[in-house]
């Protein structure tokens, strides 16, 4: 089988740095030893920490899919080493696009403008991921950030394959007409290569990205590549309602946040393993971030009766025991542009990430809680409000240590839910409810006058029946915010009971984090398994 002289090619290997190769060789488990090292280490690449969440999880996923898997007449040989392919098929991004191009500043002055966009999985199309603004984009971070899609879509069943944009720019350097000129010619860029469209790759905001650069994205795209596409504006989602958005979009995420929590912390089984009291009501919290994320996350938790003790924001932190009072700091942070010398709390120079409280949200950036942190951490529940703000080592820190970590995964994944509800929108080219509006509206007047009219007939003379507060406000049907935020919770429960049932399922204890990442590779397996391979 070899030629003389040459060793096997696994022997070979084994004295080998990490290639490819090796990965065709040993499967998906090619490169976990040297994963684990890294992903453990101080400061690991993000994109290692979402192989090393991989690895963690796929032994588990392999028994399930096995079990799943309803070609029973094939071998058990075969089956084993078809999961295994797809597993490591899934383990790097199928595309990655690196681009550059030139910008005419308002000076005149020429900067070359550095940009990505990373498919990680076509098993279901379009791909779907943020694009973000930020002088600290590198291919690495994108690439990670798309396979952490792909897993977030599956976790909650948003028929999507994932994918992540970022152009390395502070867009506080430049002036909104530069912006426009990055946005609009990156978005051409990206549609000649086949990285944009409806039915192919659908980018959405994230950090330093907003509506605006949506709107400009969708009109570049309706007047170019898409000029005779009919759904040419569900190219990008969180767009302005006028462009095509949908209601309750910019909040998506923060809810997202609060409903995840929420599902986990009015768990008793969950809450005895952790040392708290069912439910969100009294619970104190730390936020860090007070962005869109974490604004909308602080608004729900207040509602629902938490106290936000806390909050951290790149410029200095506040503290008010008491609570802090969301819509009050968004409007002093809206004059000022800090939550610097806001009334309702004090300014303190201590880490609050590593303050006394129930619940810790970390909505801002990544790697913030290491294995230098992780032990000082007092929280006995973490949502990860942001994408990957903890580090493998201190994940299993705070696993050892019996804390609650709703992973970001799942957590987050309020923000794609709806922008696949507004993607539906677009192709379906009517809002939510337009169509049902009046007949509820008329059938429920209409029930009103049959009830009255039956009490009159039984009991003679006049019973006037006057429908309370909420069933008037109710009786024109649901709106499109109504829907989109009932979707959302329906959504987010279905999925965080999945997660428990696999949890329990494989004895992972607090350990959500590897649950979410084997539900998810199950489901994506099972799909790949099912349709098939094209060309192989």
């Amino acid at each position: 089988m070899f030629s003389k002289g040459v060793a096997p090619l696994r022997h070979v290997l084994k004295k080998a740095p990490l290639t490819q190769a090796r990965c065709l060789a040993d499967g998906w488990r090619g490169d976990v030893e040297e994963v684990k090292k890294v992903a453990l280490g101080d400061d690991p690449p993000f994109s290692t920490i979402v192989d090393y969440y991989f690895n963690k999880a796929a032994p588990f996923a392999e028994e399930a899919i096995k079990a799943q898997t309803v070609r029973t007449r094939m071998p058990a040989e075969i089956k084993n080493r078809l999961i295994s392919g797809v597993l490591s098929d899934l383990k790097p991004c199928n595309s990655v696009l690196s681009l550059s191009f030139p910008l005419r500043r308002d000076n005149g002055e020429i900067v070359t403008i550095h940009g990505y966009r990373a498919q990680h999985s076509q098993h279901r199309t379009p791909c779907k991921g943020g694009m973000r603004f930020s002088d600290e984009v590198h291919e690495d971070e994108v690439k990670a950030l798309a396979k952490l899609m792909t897993y977030k879509c599956a976790v909650c069943d948003v028929p999507f394959g994932g994918a992540k944009a970022g152009v390395k720019i502070d867009p506080r350097d430049f002036s909104d007409m530069e912006l426009e000129k990055i946005t609009r010619r990156f978005t051409v860029e990206l549609a000649k290569k086949g990285f944009l469209g409806p039915g192919i790759d659908v980018p959405a905001p994230d950090m330093g990205t907003g509506e605006r650069e949506m709107s400009w994205m969708a009109d570049t795209y309706k007047n170019t590549i898409g000029v005779t596409d009919l759904n040419s504006h569900a190219c990008v989602t969180g767009k302005p309602i006028v462009m095509g958005g949908i209601h309750g979009r910019t909040s998506a995420t923060g809810r997202g946040v609060f409903h995840s929590t929420n599902i986990f912390v009015e768990d008793p089984e969950y809450m005895e393993m952790v040392g708290l009291v069912p439910g969100l009501s009294g619970k104190t919290c730390i936020l860090q971030g007070f962005g869109n994320v974490g604004l909308h996350t602080a608004r729900y938790f207040h509602r629902a009766g938490a106290k936000i003790i806390g909050v951290i924001e790149w410029d200095g932190s506040i503290y008010n025991p008491s609570g802090i009072d969301p819509k009050a700091l968004e409007d002093w942070k809206l004059e000022h542009g800090t939550i610097r010398g806001f009334p309702g709390a004090t300014e303190t120079d201590e880490d609050l990430l590593e303050g006394e409280c129930d619940i810790l949200l970390p909505c801002a950036k990544e790697k913030v809680i290491t294995v230098e942190n992780a032990h000082k951490i007092k929280a006995k529940v973490i949502a990860e409000g942001a994408n990957g703000p903890i580090t493998p080592a201190a994940d299993e820190i705070l696993i050892a240590n019996k804390q609650l970590v709703i992973p970001d995964i799942y957590c987050n994944s309020g923000g794609v839910t709806v922008s696949y509800f507004e993607w539906l929108k677009n192709l379906n080219h009517v809002s939510y409810g337009r169509l049902t509006f009046k007949y509820e509206f008329d059938s429920n007047k209409h029930l009103l006058q049959s009830v009255q009219s039956s009490l009159e007939s039984r009991f003679s003379g006049k019973i006037p029946v006057t429908p309370t507060p909420e069933f008037e406000s109710a009786m024109g049907g649901a709106s499109e915010k109504d829907i989109v935020h009932s979707g959302l919770s329906y959504t987010m429960e279905r999925s965080g009971k999945k997660i428990k049932e696999t949890a329990l399922q494989h004895g992972l204890g607090v350990d959500l984090r590897t649950a979410a990442f084997v539900l998810a590779l199950t489901k994506i397996s099972n799909n790949i398994i099912m349709a098939g391979f094209t060309f192989t």
